[in-house]
Formats: C-alpha cells, structure tokens, sequence
C-alpha cells in the first residue's frame, strides 16, 4: 500500500511526512512517499494533499506544477481512491475561496471559504491554538475520537459546506468553524492533525486504515 504526499511547495511538509510515516509504520499501512511527479501519484491507494498559505497562491502553485492535478483527480474522483486534504488542502475541495478575490476550486465538496467572522469581536483572526472538536456526523475516521478531543488549528479563513452531510465535525470560535468534511472517499481537516498530538495520530492512523 503506498500513501502519497503530494509536494507543490506549498509549506513544509516534514512534519506530516514524520507524522504520517510513524503511523504508518505502526499500523502495517504500507509506505508513505512525499513527491510532485504525477505518475508516481497515479499509483497511489492514498492520497494526503497538505498546505500553507494563501488559497490563490496554493492552487496556482497546484495547478503550475503539470499534471499533478490531473493525476490526482484520476486517482481519487475516477479510481475512489481514498484522499485526506489538510488545511488550504481541505479548503481547495470547496467549490470557491474567496480570499483577496474569488478563486475556482475543485468542487469535490459543495462549498465556500471564506474569511472567519466570530460574533465576539474579541476574538483574534487567525484563529490559531487548540480547540475542542464537535462530532456532527459518524465516520470511520473517528474511531477512537469523541466530542471534546482537541486539534491545532492555525487558519484566518474556513470551509461552509453548501450540504450539512458533508459536515463530519466543528469547533466552536464564537461560531462554528468546519473542522472535518468529507463525503465518499474524500475527507478535510482544516486543523493540522501532524501537530495535535494524540487525537491527530489516532486520526492519521484511522484514514490510512480506512477502506471507503
């Protein structure tokens, strides 16, 4: 079984390259390879797509890099291979980010990014620091996982998901704030589950054990 991180130079991924090669490791799920070359993805059983930044900026620094897209989406929307996107990865699945001017994205999930707004205007945008997730639906990604598990999140804007099927899980930010989407073989975090100790490794180890 090989899991693929896909590079498009978009942040560091060491951290989820170590993250997700340990439990690997320990759950004989196979190998876990970080790369840009888009026949190596189309061999894929999983895909992790990770990113840091602005949501233009990482989908032209995606779709720049030829025919990684394509891959991927052959692997994932043709082949129902499974596919995790994290952070600016999960956002690019809505259907638009609206972040510095309107930006096409995959349309996997239904949905908008848009900027965080919380009713308390004391609150501080990026919202960034631990926050304790809300089951909304069941997924075999939780297993292990309850209300109240915490994650790291470090992000100014967030996923609204057009279908509340989609909407596996959320933190409350003076609002609800999408933590987890997913429908199919498909699934985002929009916190970094490499960086949140037990509940992110339990995650982890659960997506590349999961058989859509």
């Amino acid at each position: 079984m090989l899991t693929v991180i896909v590079d498009y130079e978009s942040g560091n991924l060491h951290s989820a390259e170590k993250a997700f090669q340990r439990m690997a490791w320990e759950t004989d799920a196979g190998e876990v390879v970080v790369t840009s070359d888009p026949e190596l993805i189309r061999t894929a059983d999983r895909i992790l797509l990770p990113g840091d930044g602005a949501f233009p900026a990482c989908r032209k620094a995606l779709f720049d890099h030829r025919g990684v897209f394509e891959a991927m989406e052959e692997v994932v929307i043709k082949g129902g291979k499974p596919f995790l996107g994290i952070c600016i990865g999960m956002q690019m699945m809505a259907t638009r980010g609206l972040e510095y001017h309107e930006t096409a994205g995959f349309d996997w999930i239904g949905g908008e990014v848009d900027k965080i707004t919380p009713a308390d205007a004391a609150l501080k945008v990026p919202h960034m620091g631990w926050n304790d997730l809300v089951i909304d639906n069941p997924h075999p990604v939780f297993d292990g996982i309850k209300t109240g598990d915490h994650a790291y999140f470090v992000h100014s804007y967030h996923m609204k998901v057009t279908d509340p099927a989609t909407l596996l899980a959320h933190v409350d930010y003076a609002g609800p704030i999408t933590a987890i989407a997913g429908r199919d073989n498909m699934l985002g975090m929009q916190f970094h589950p490499e960086k949140s100790q037990k509940t992110g490794l339990r995650l982890i180890a659960n997506f590349l054990n999961w058989k859509p």
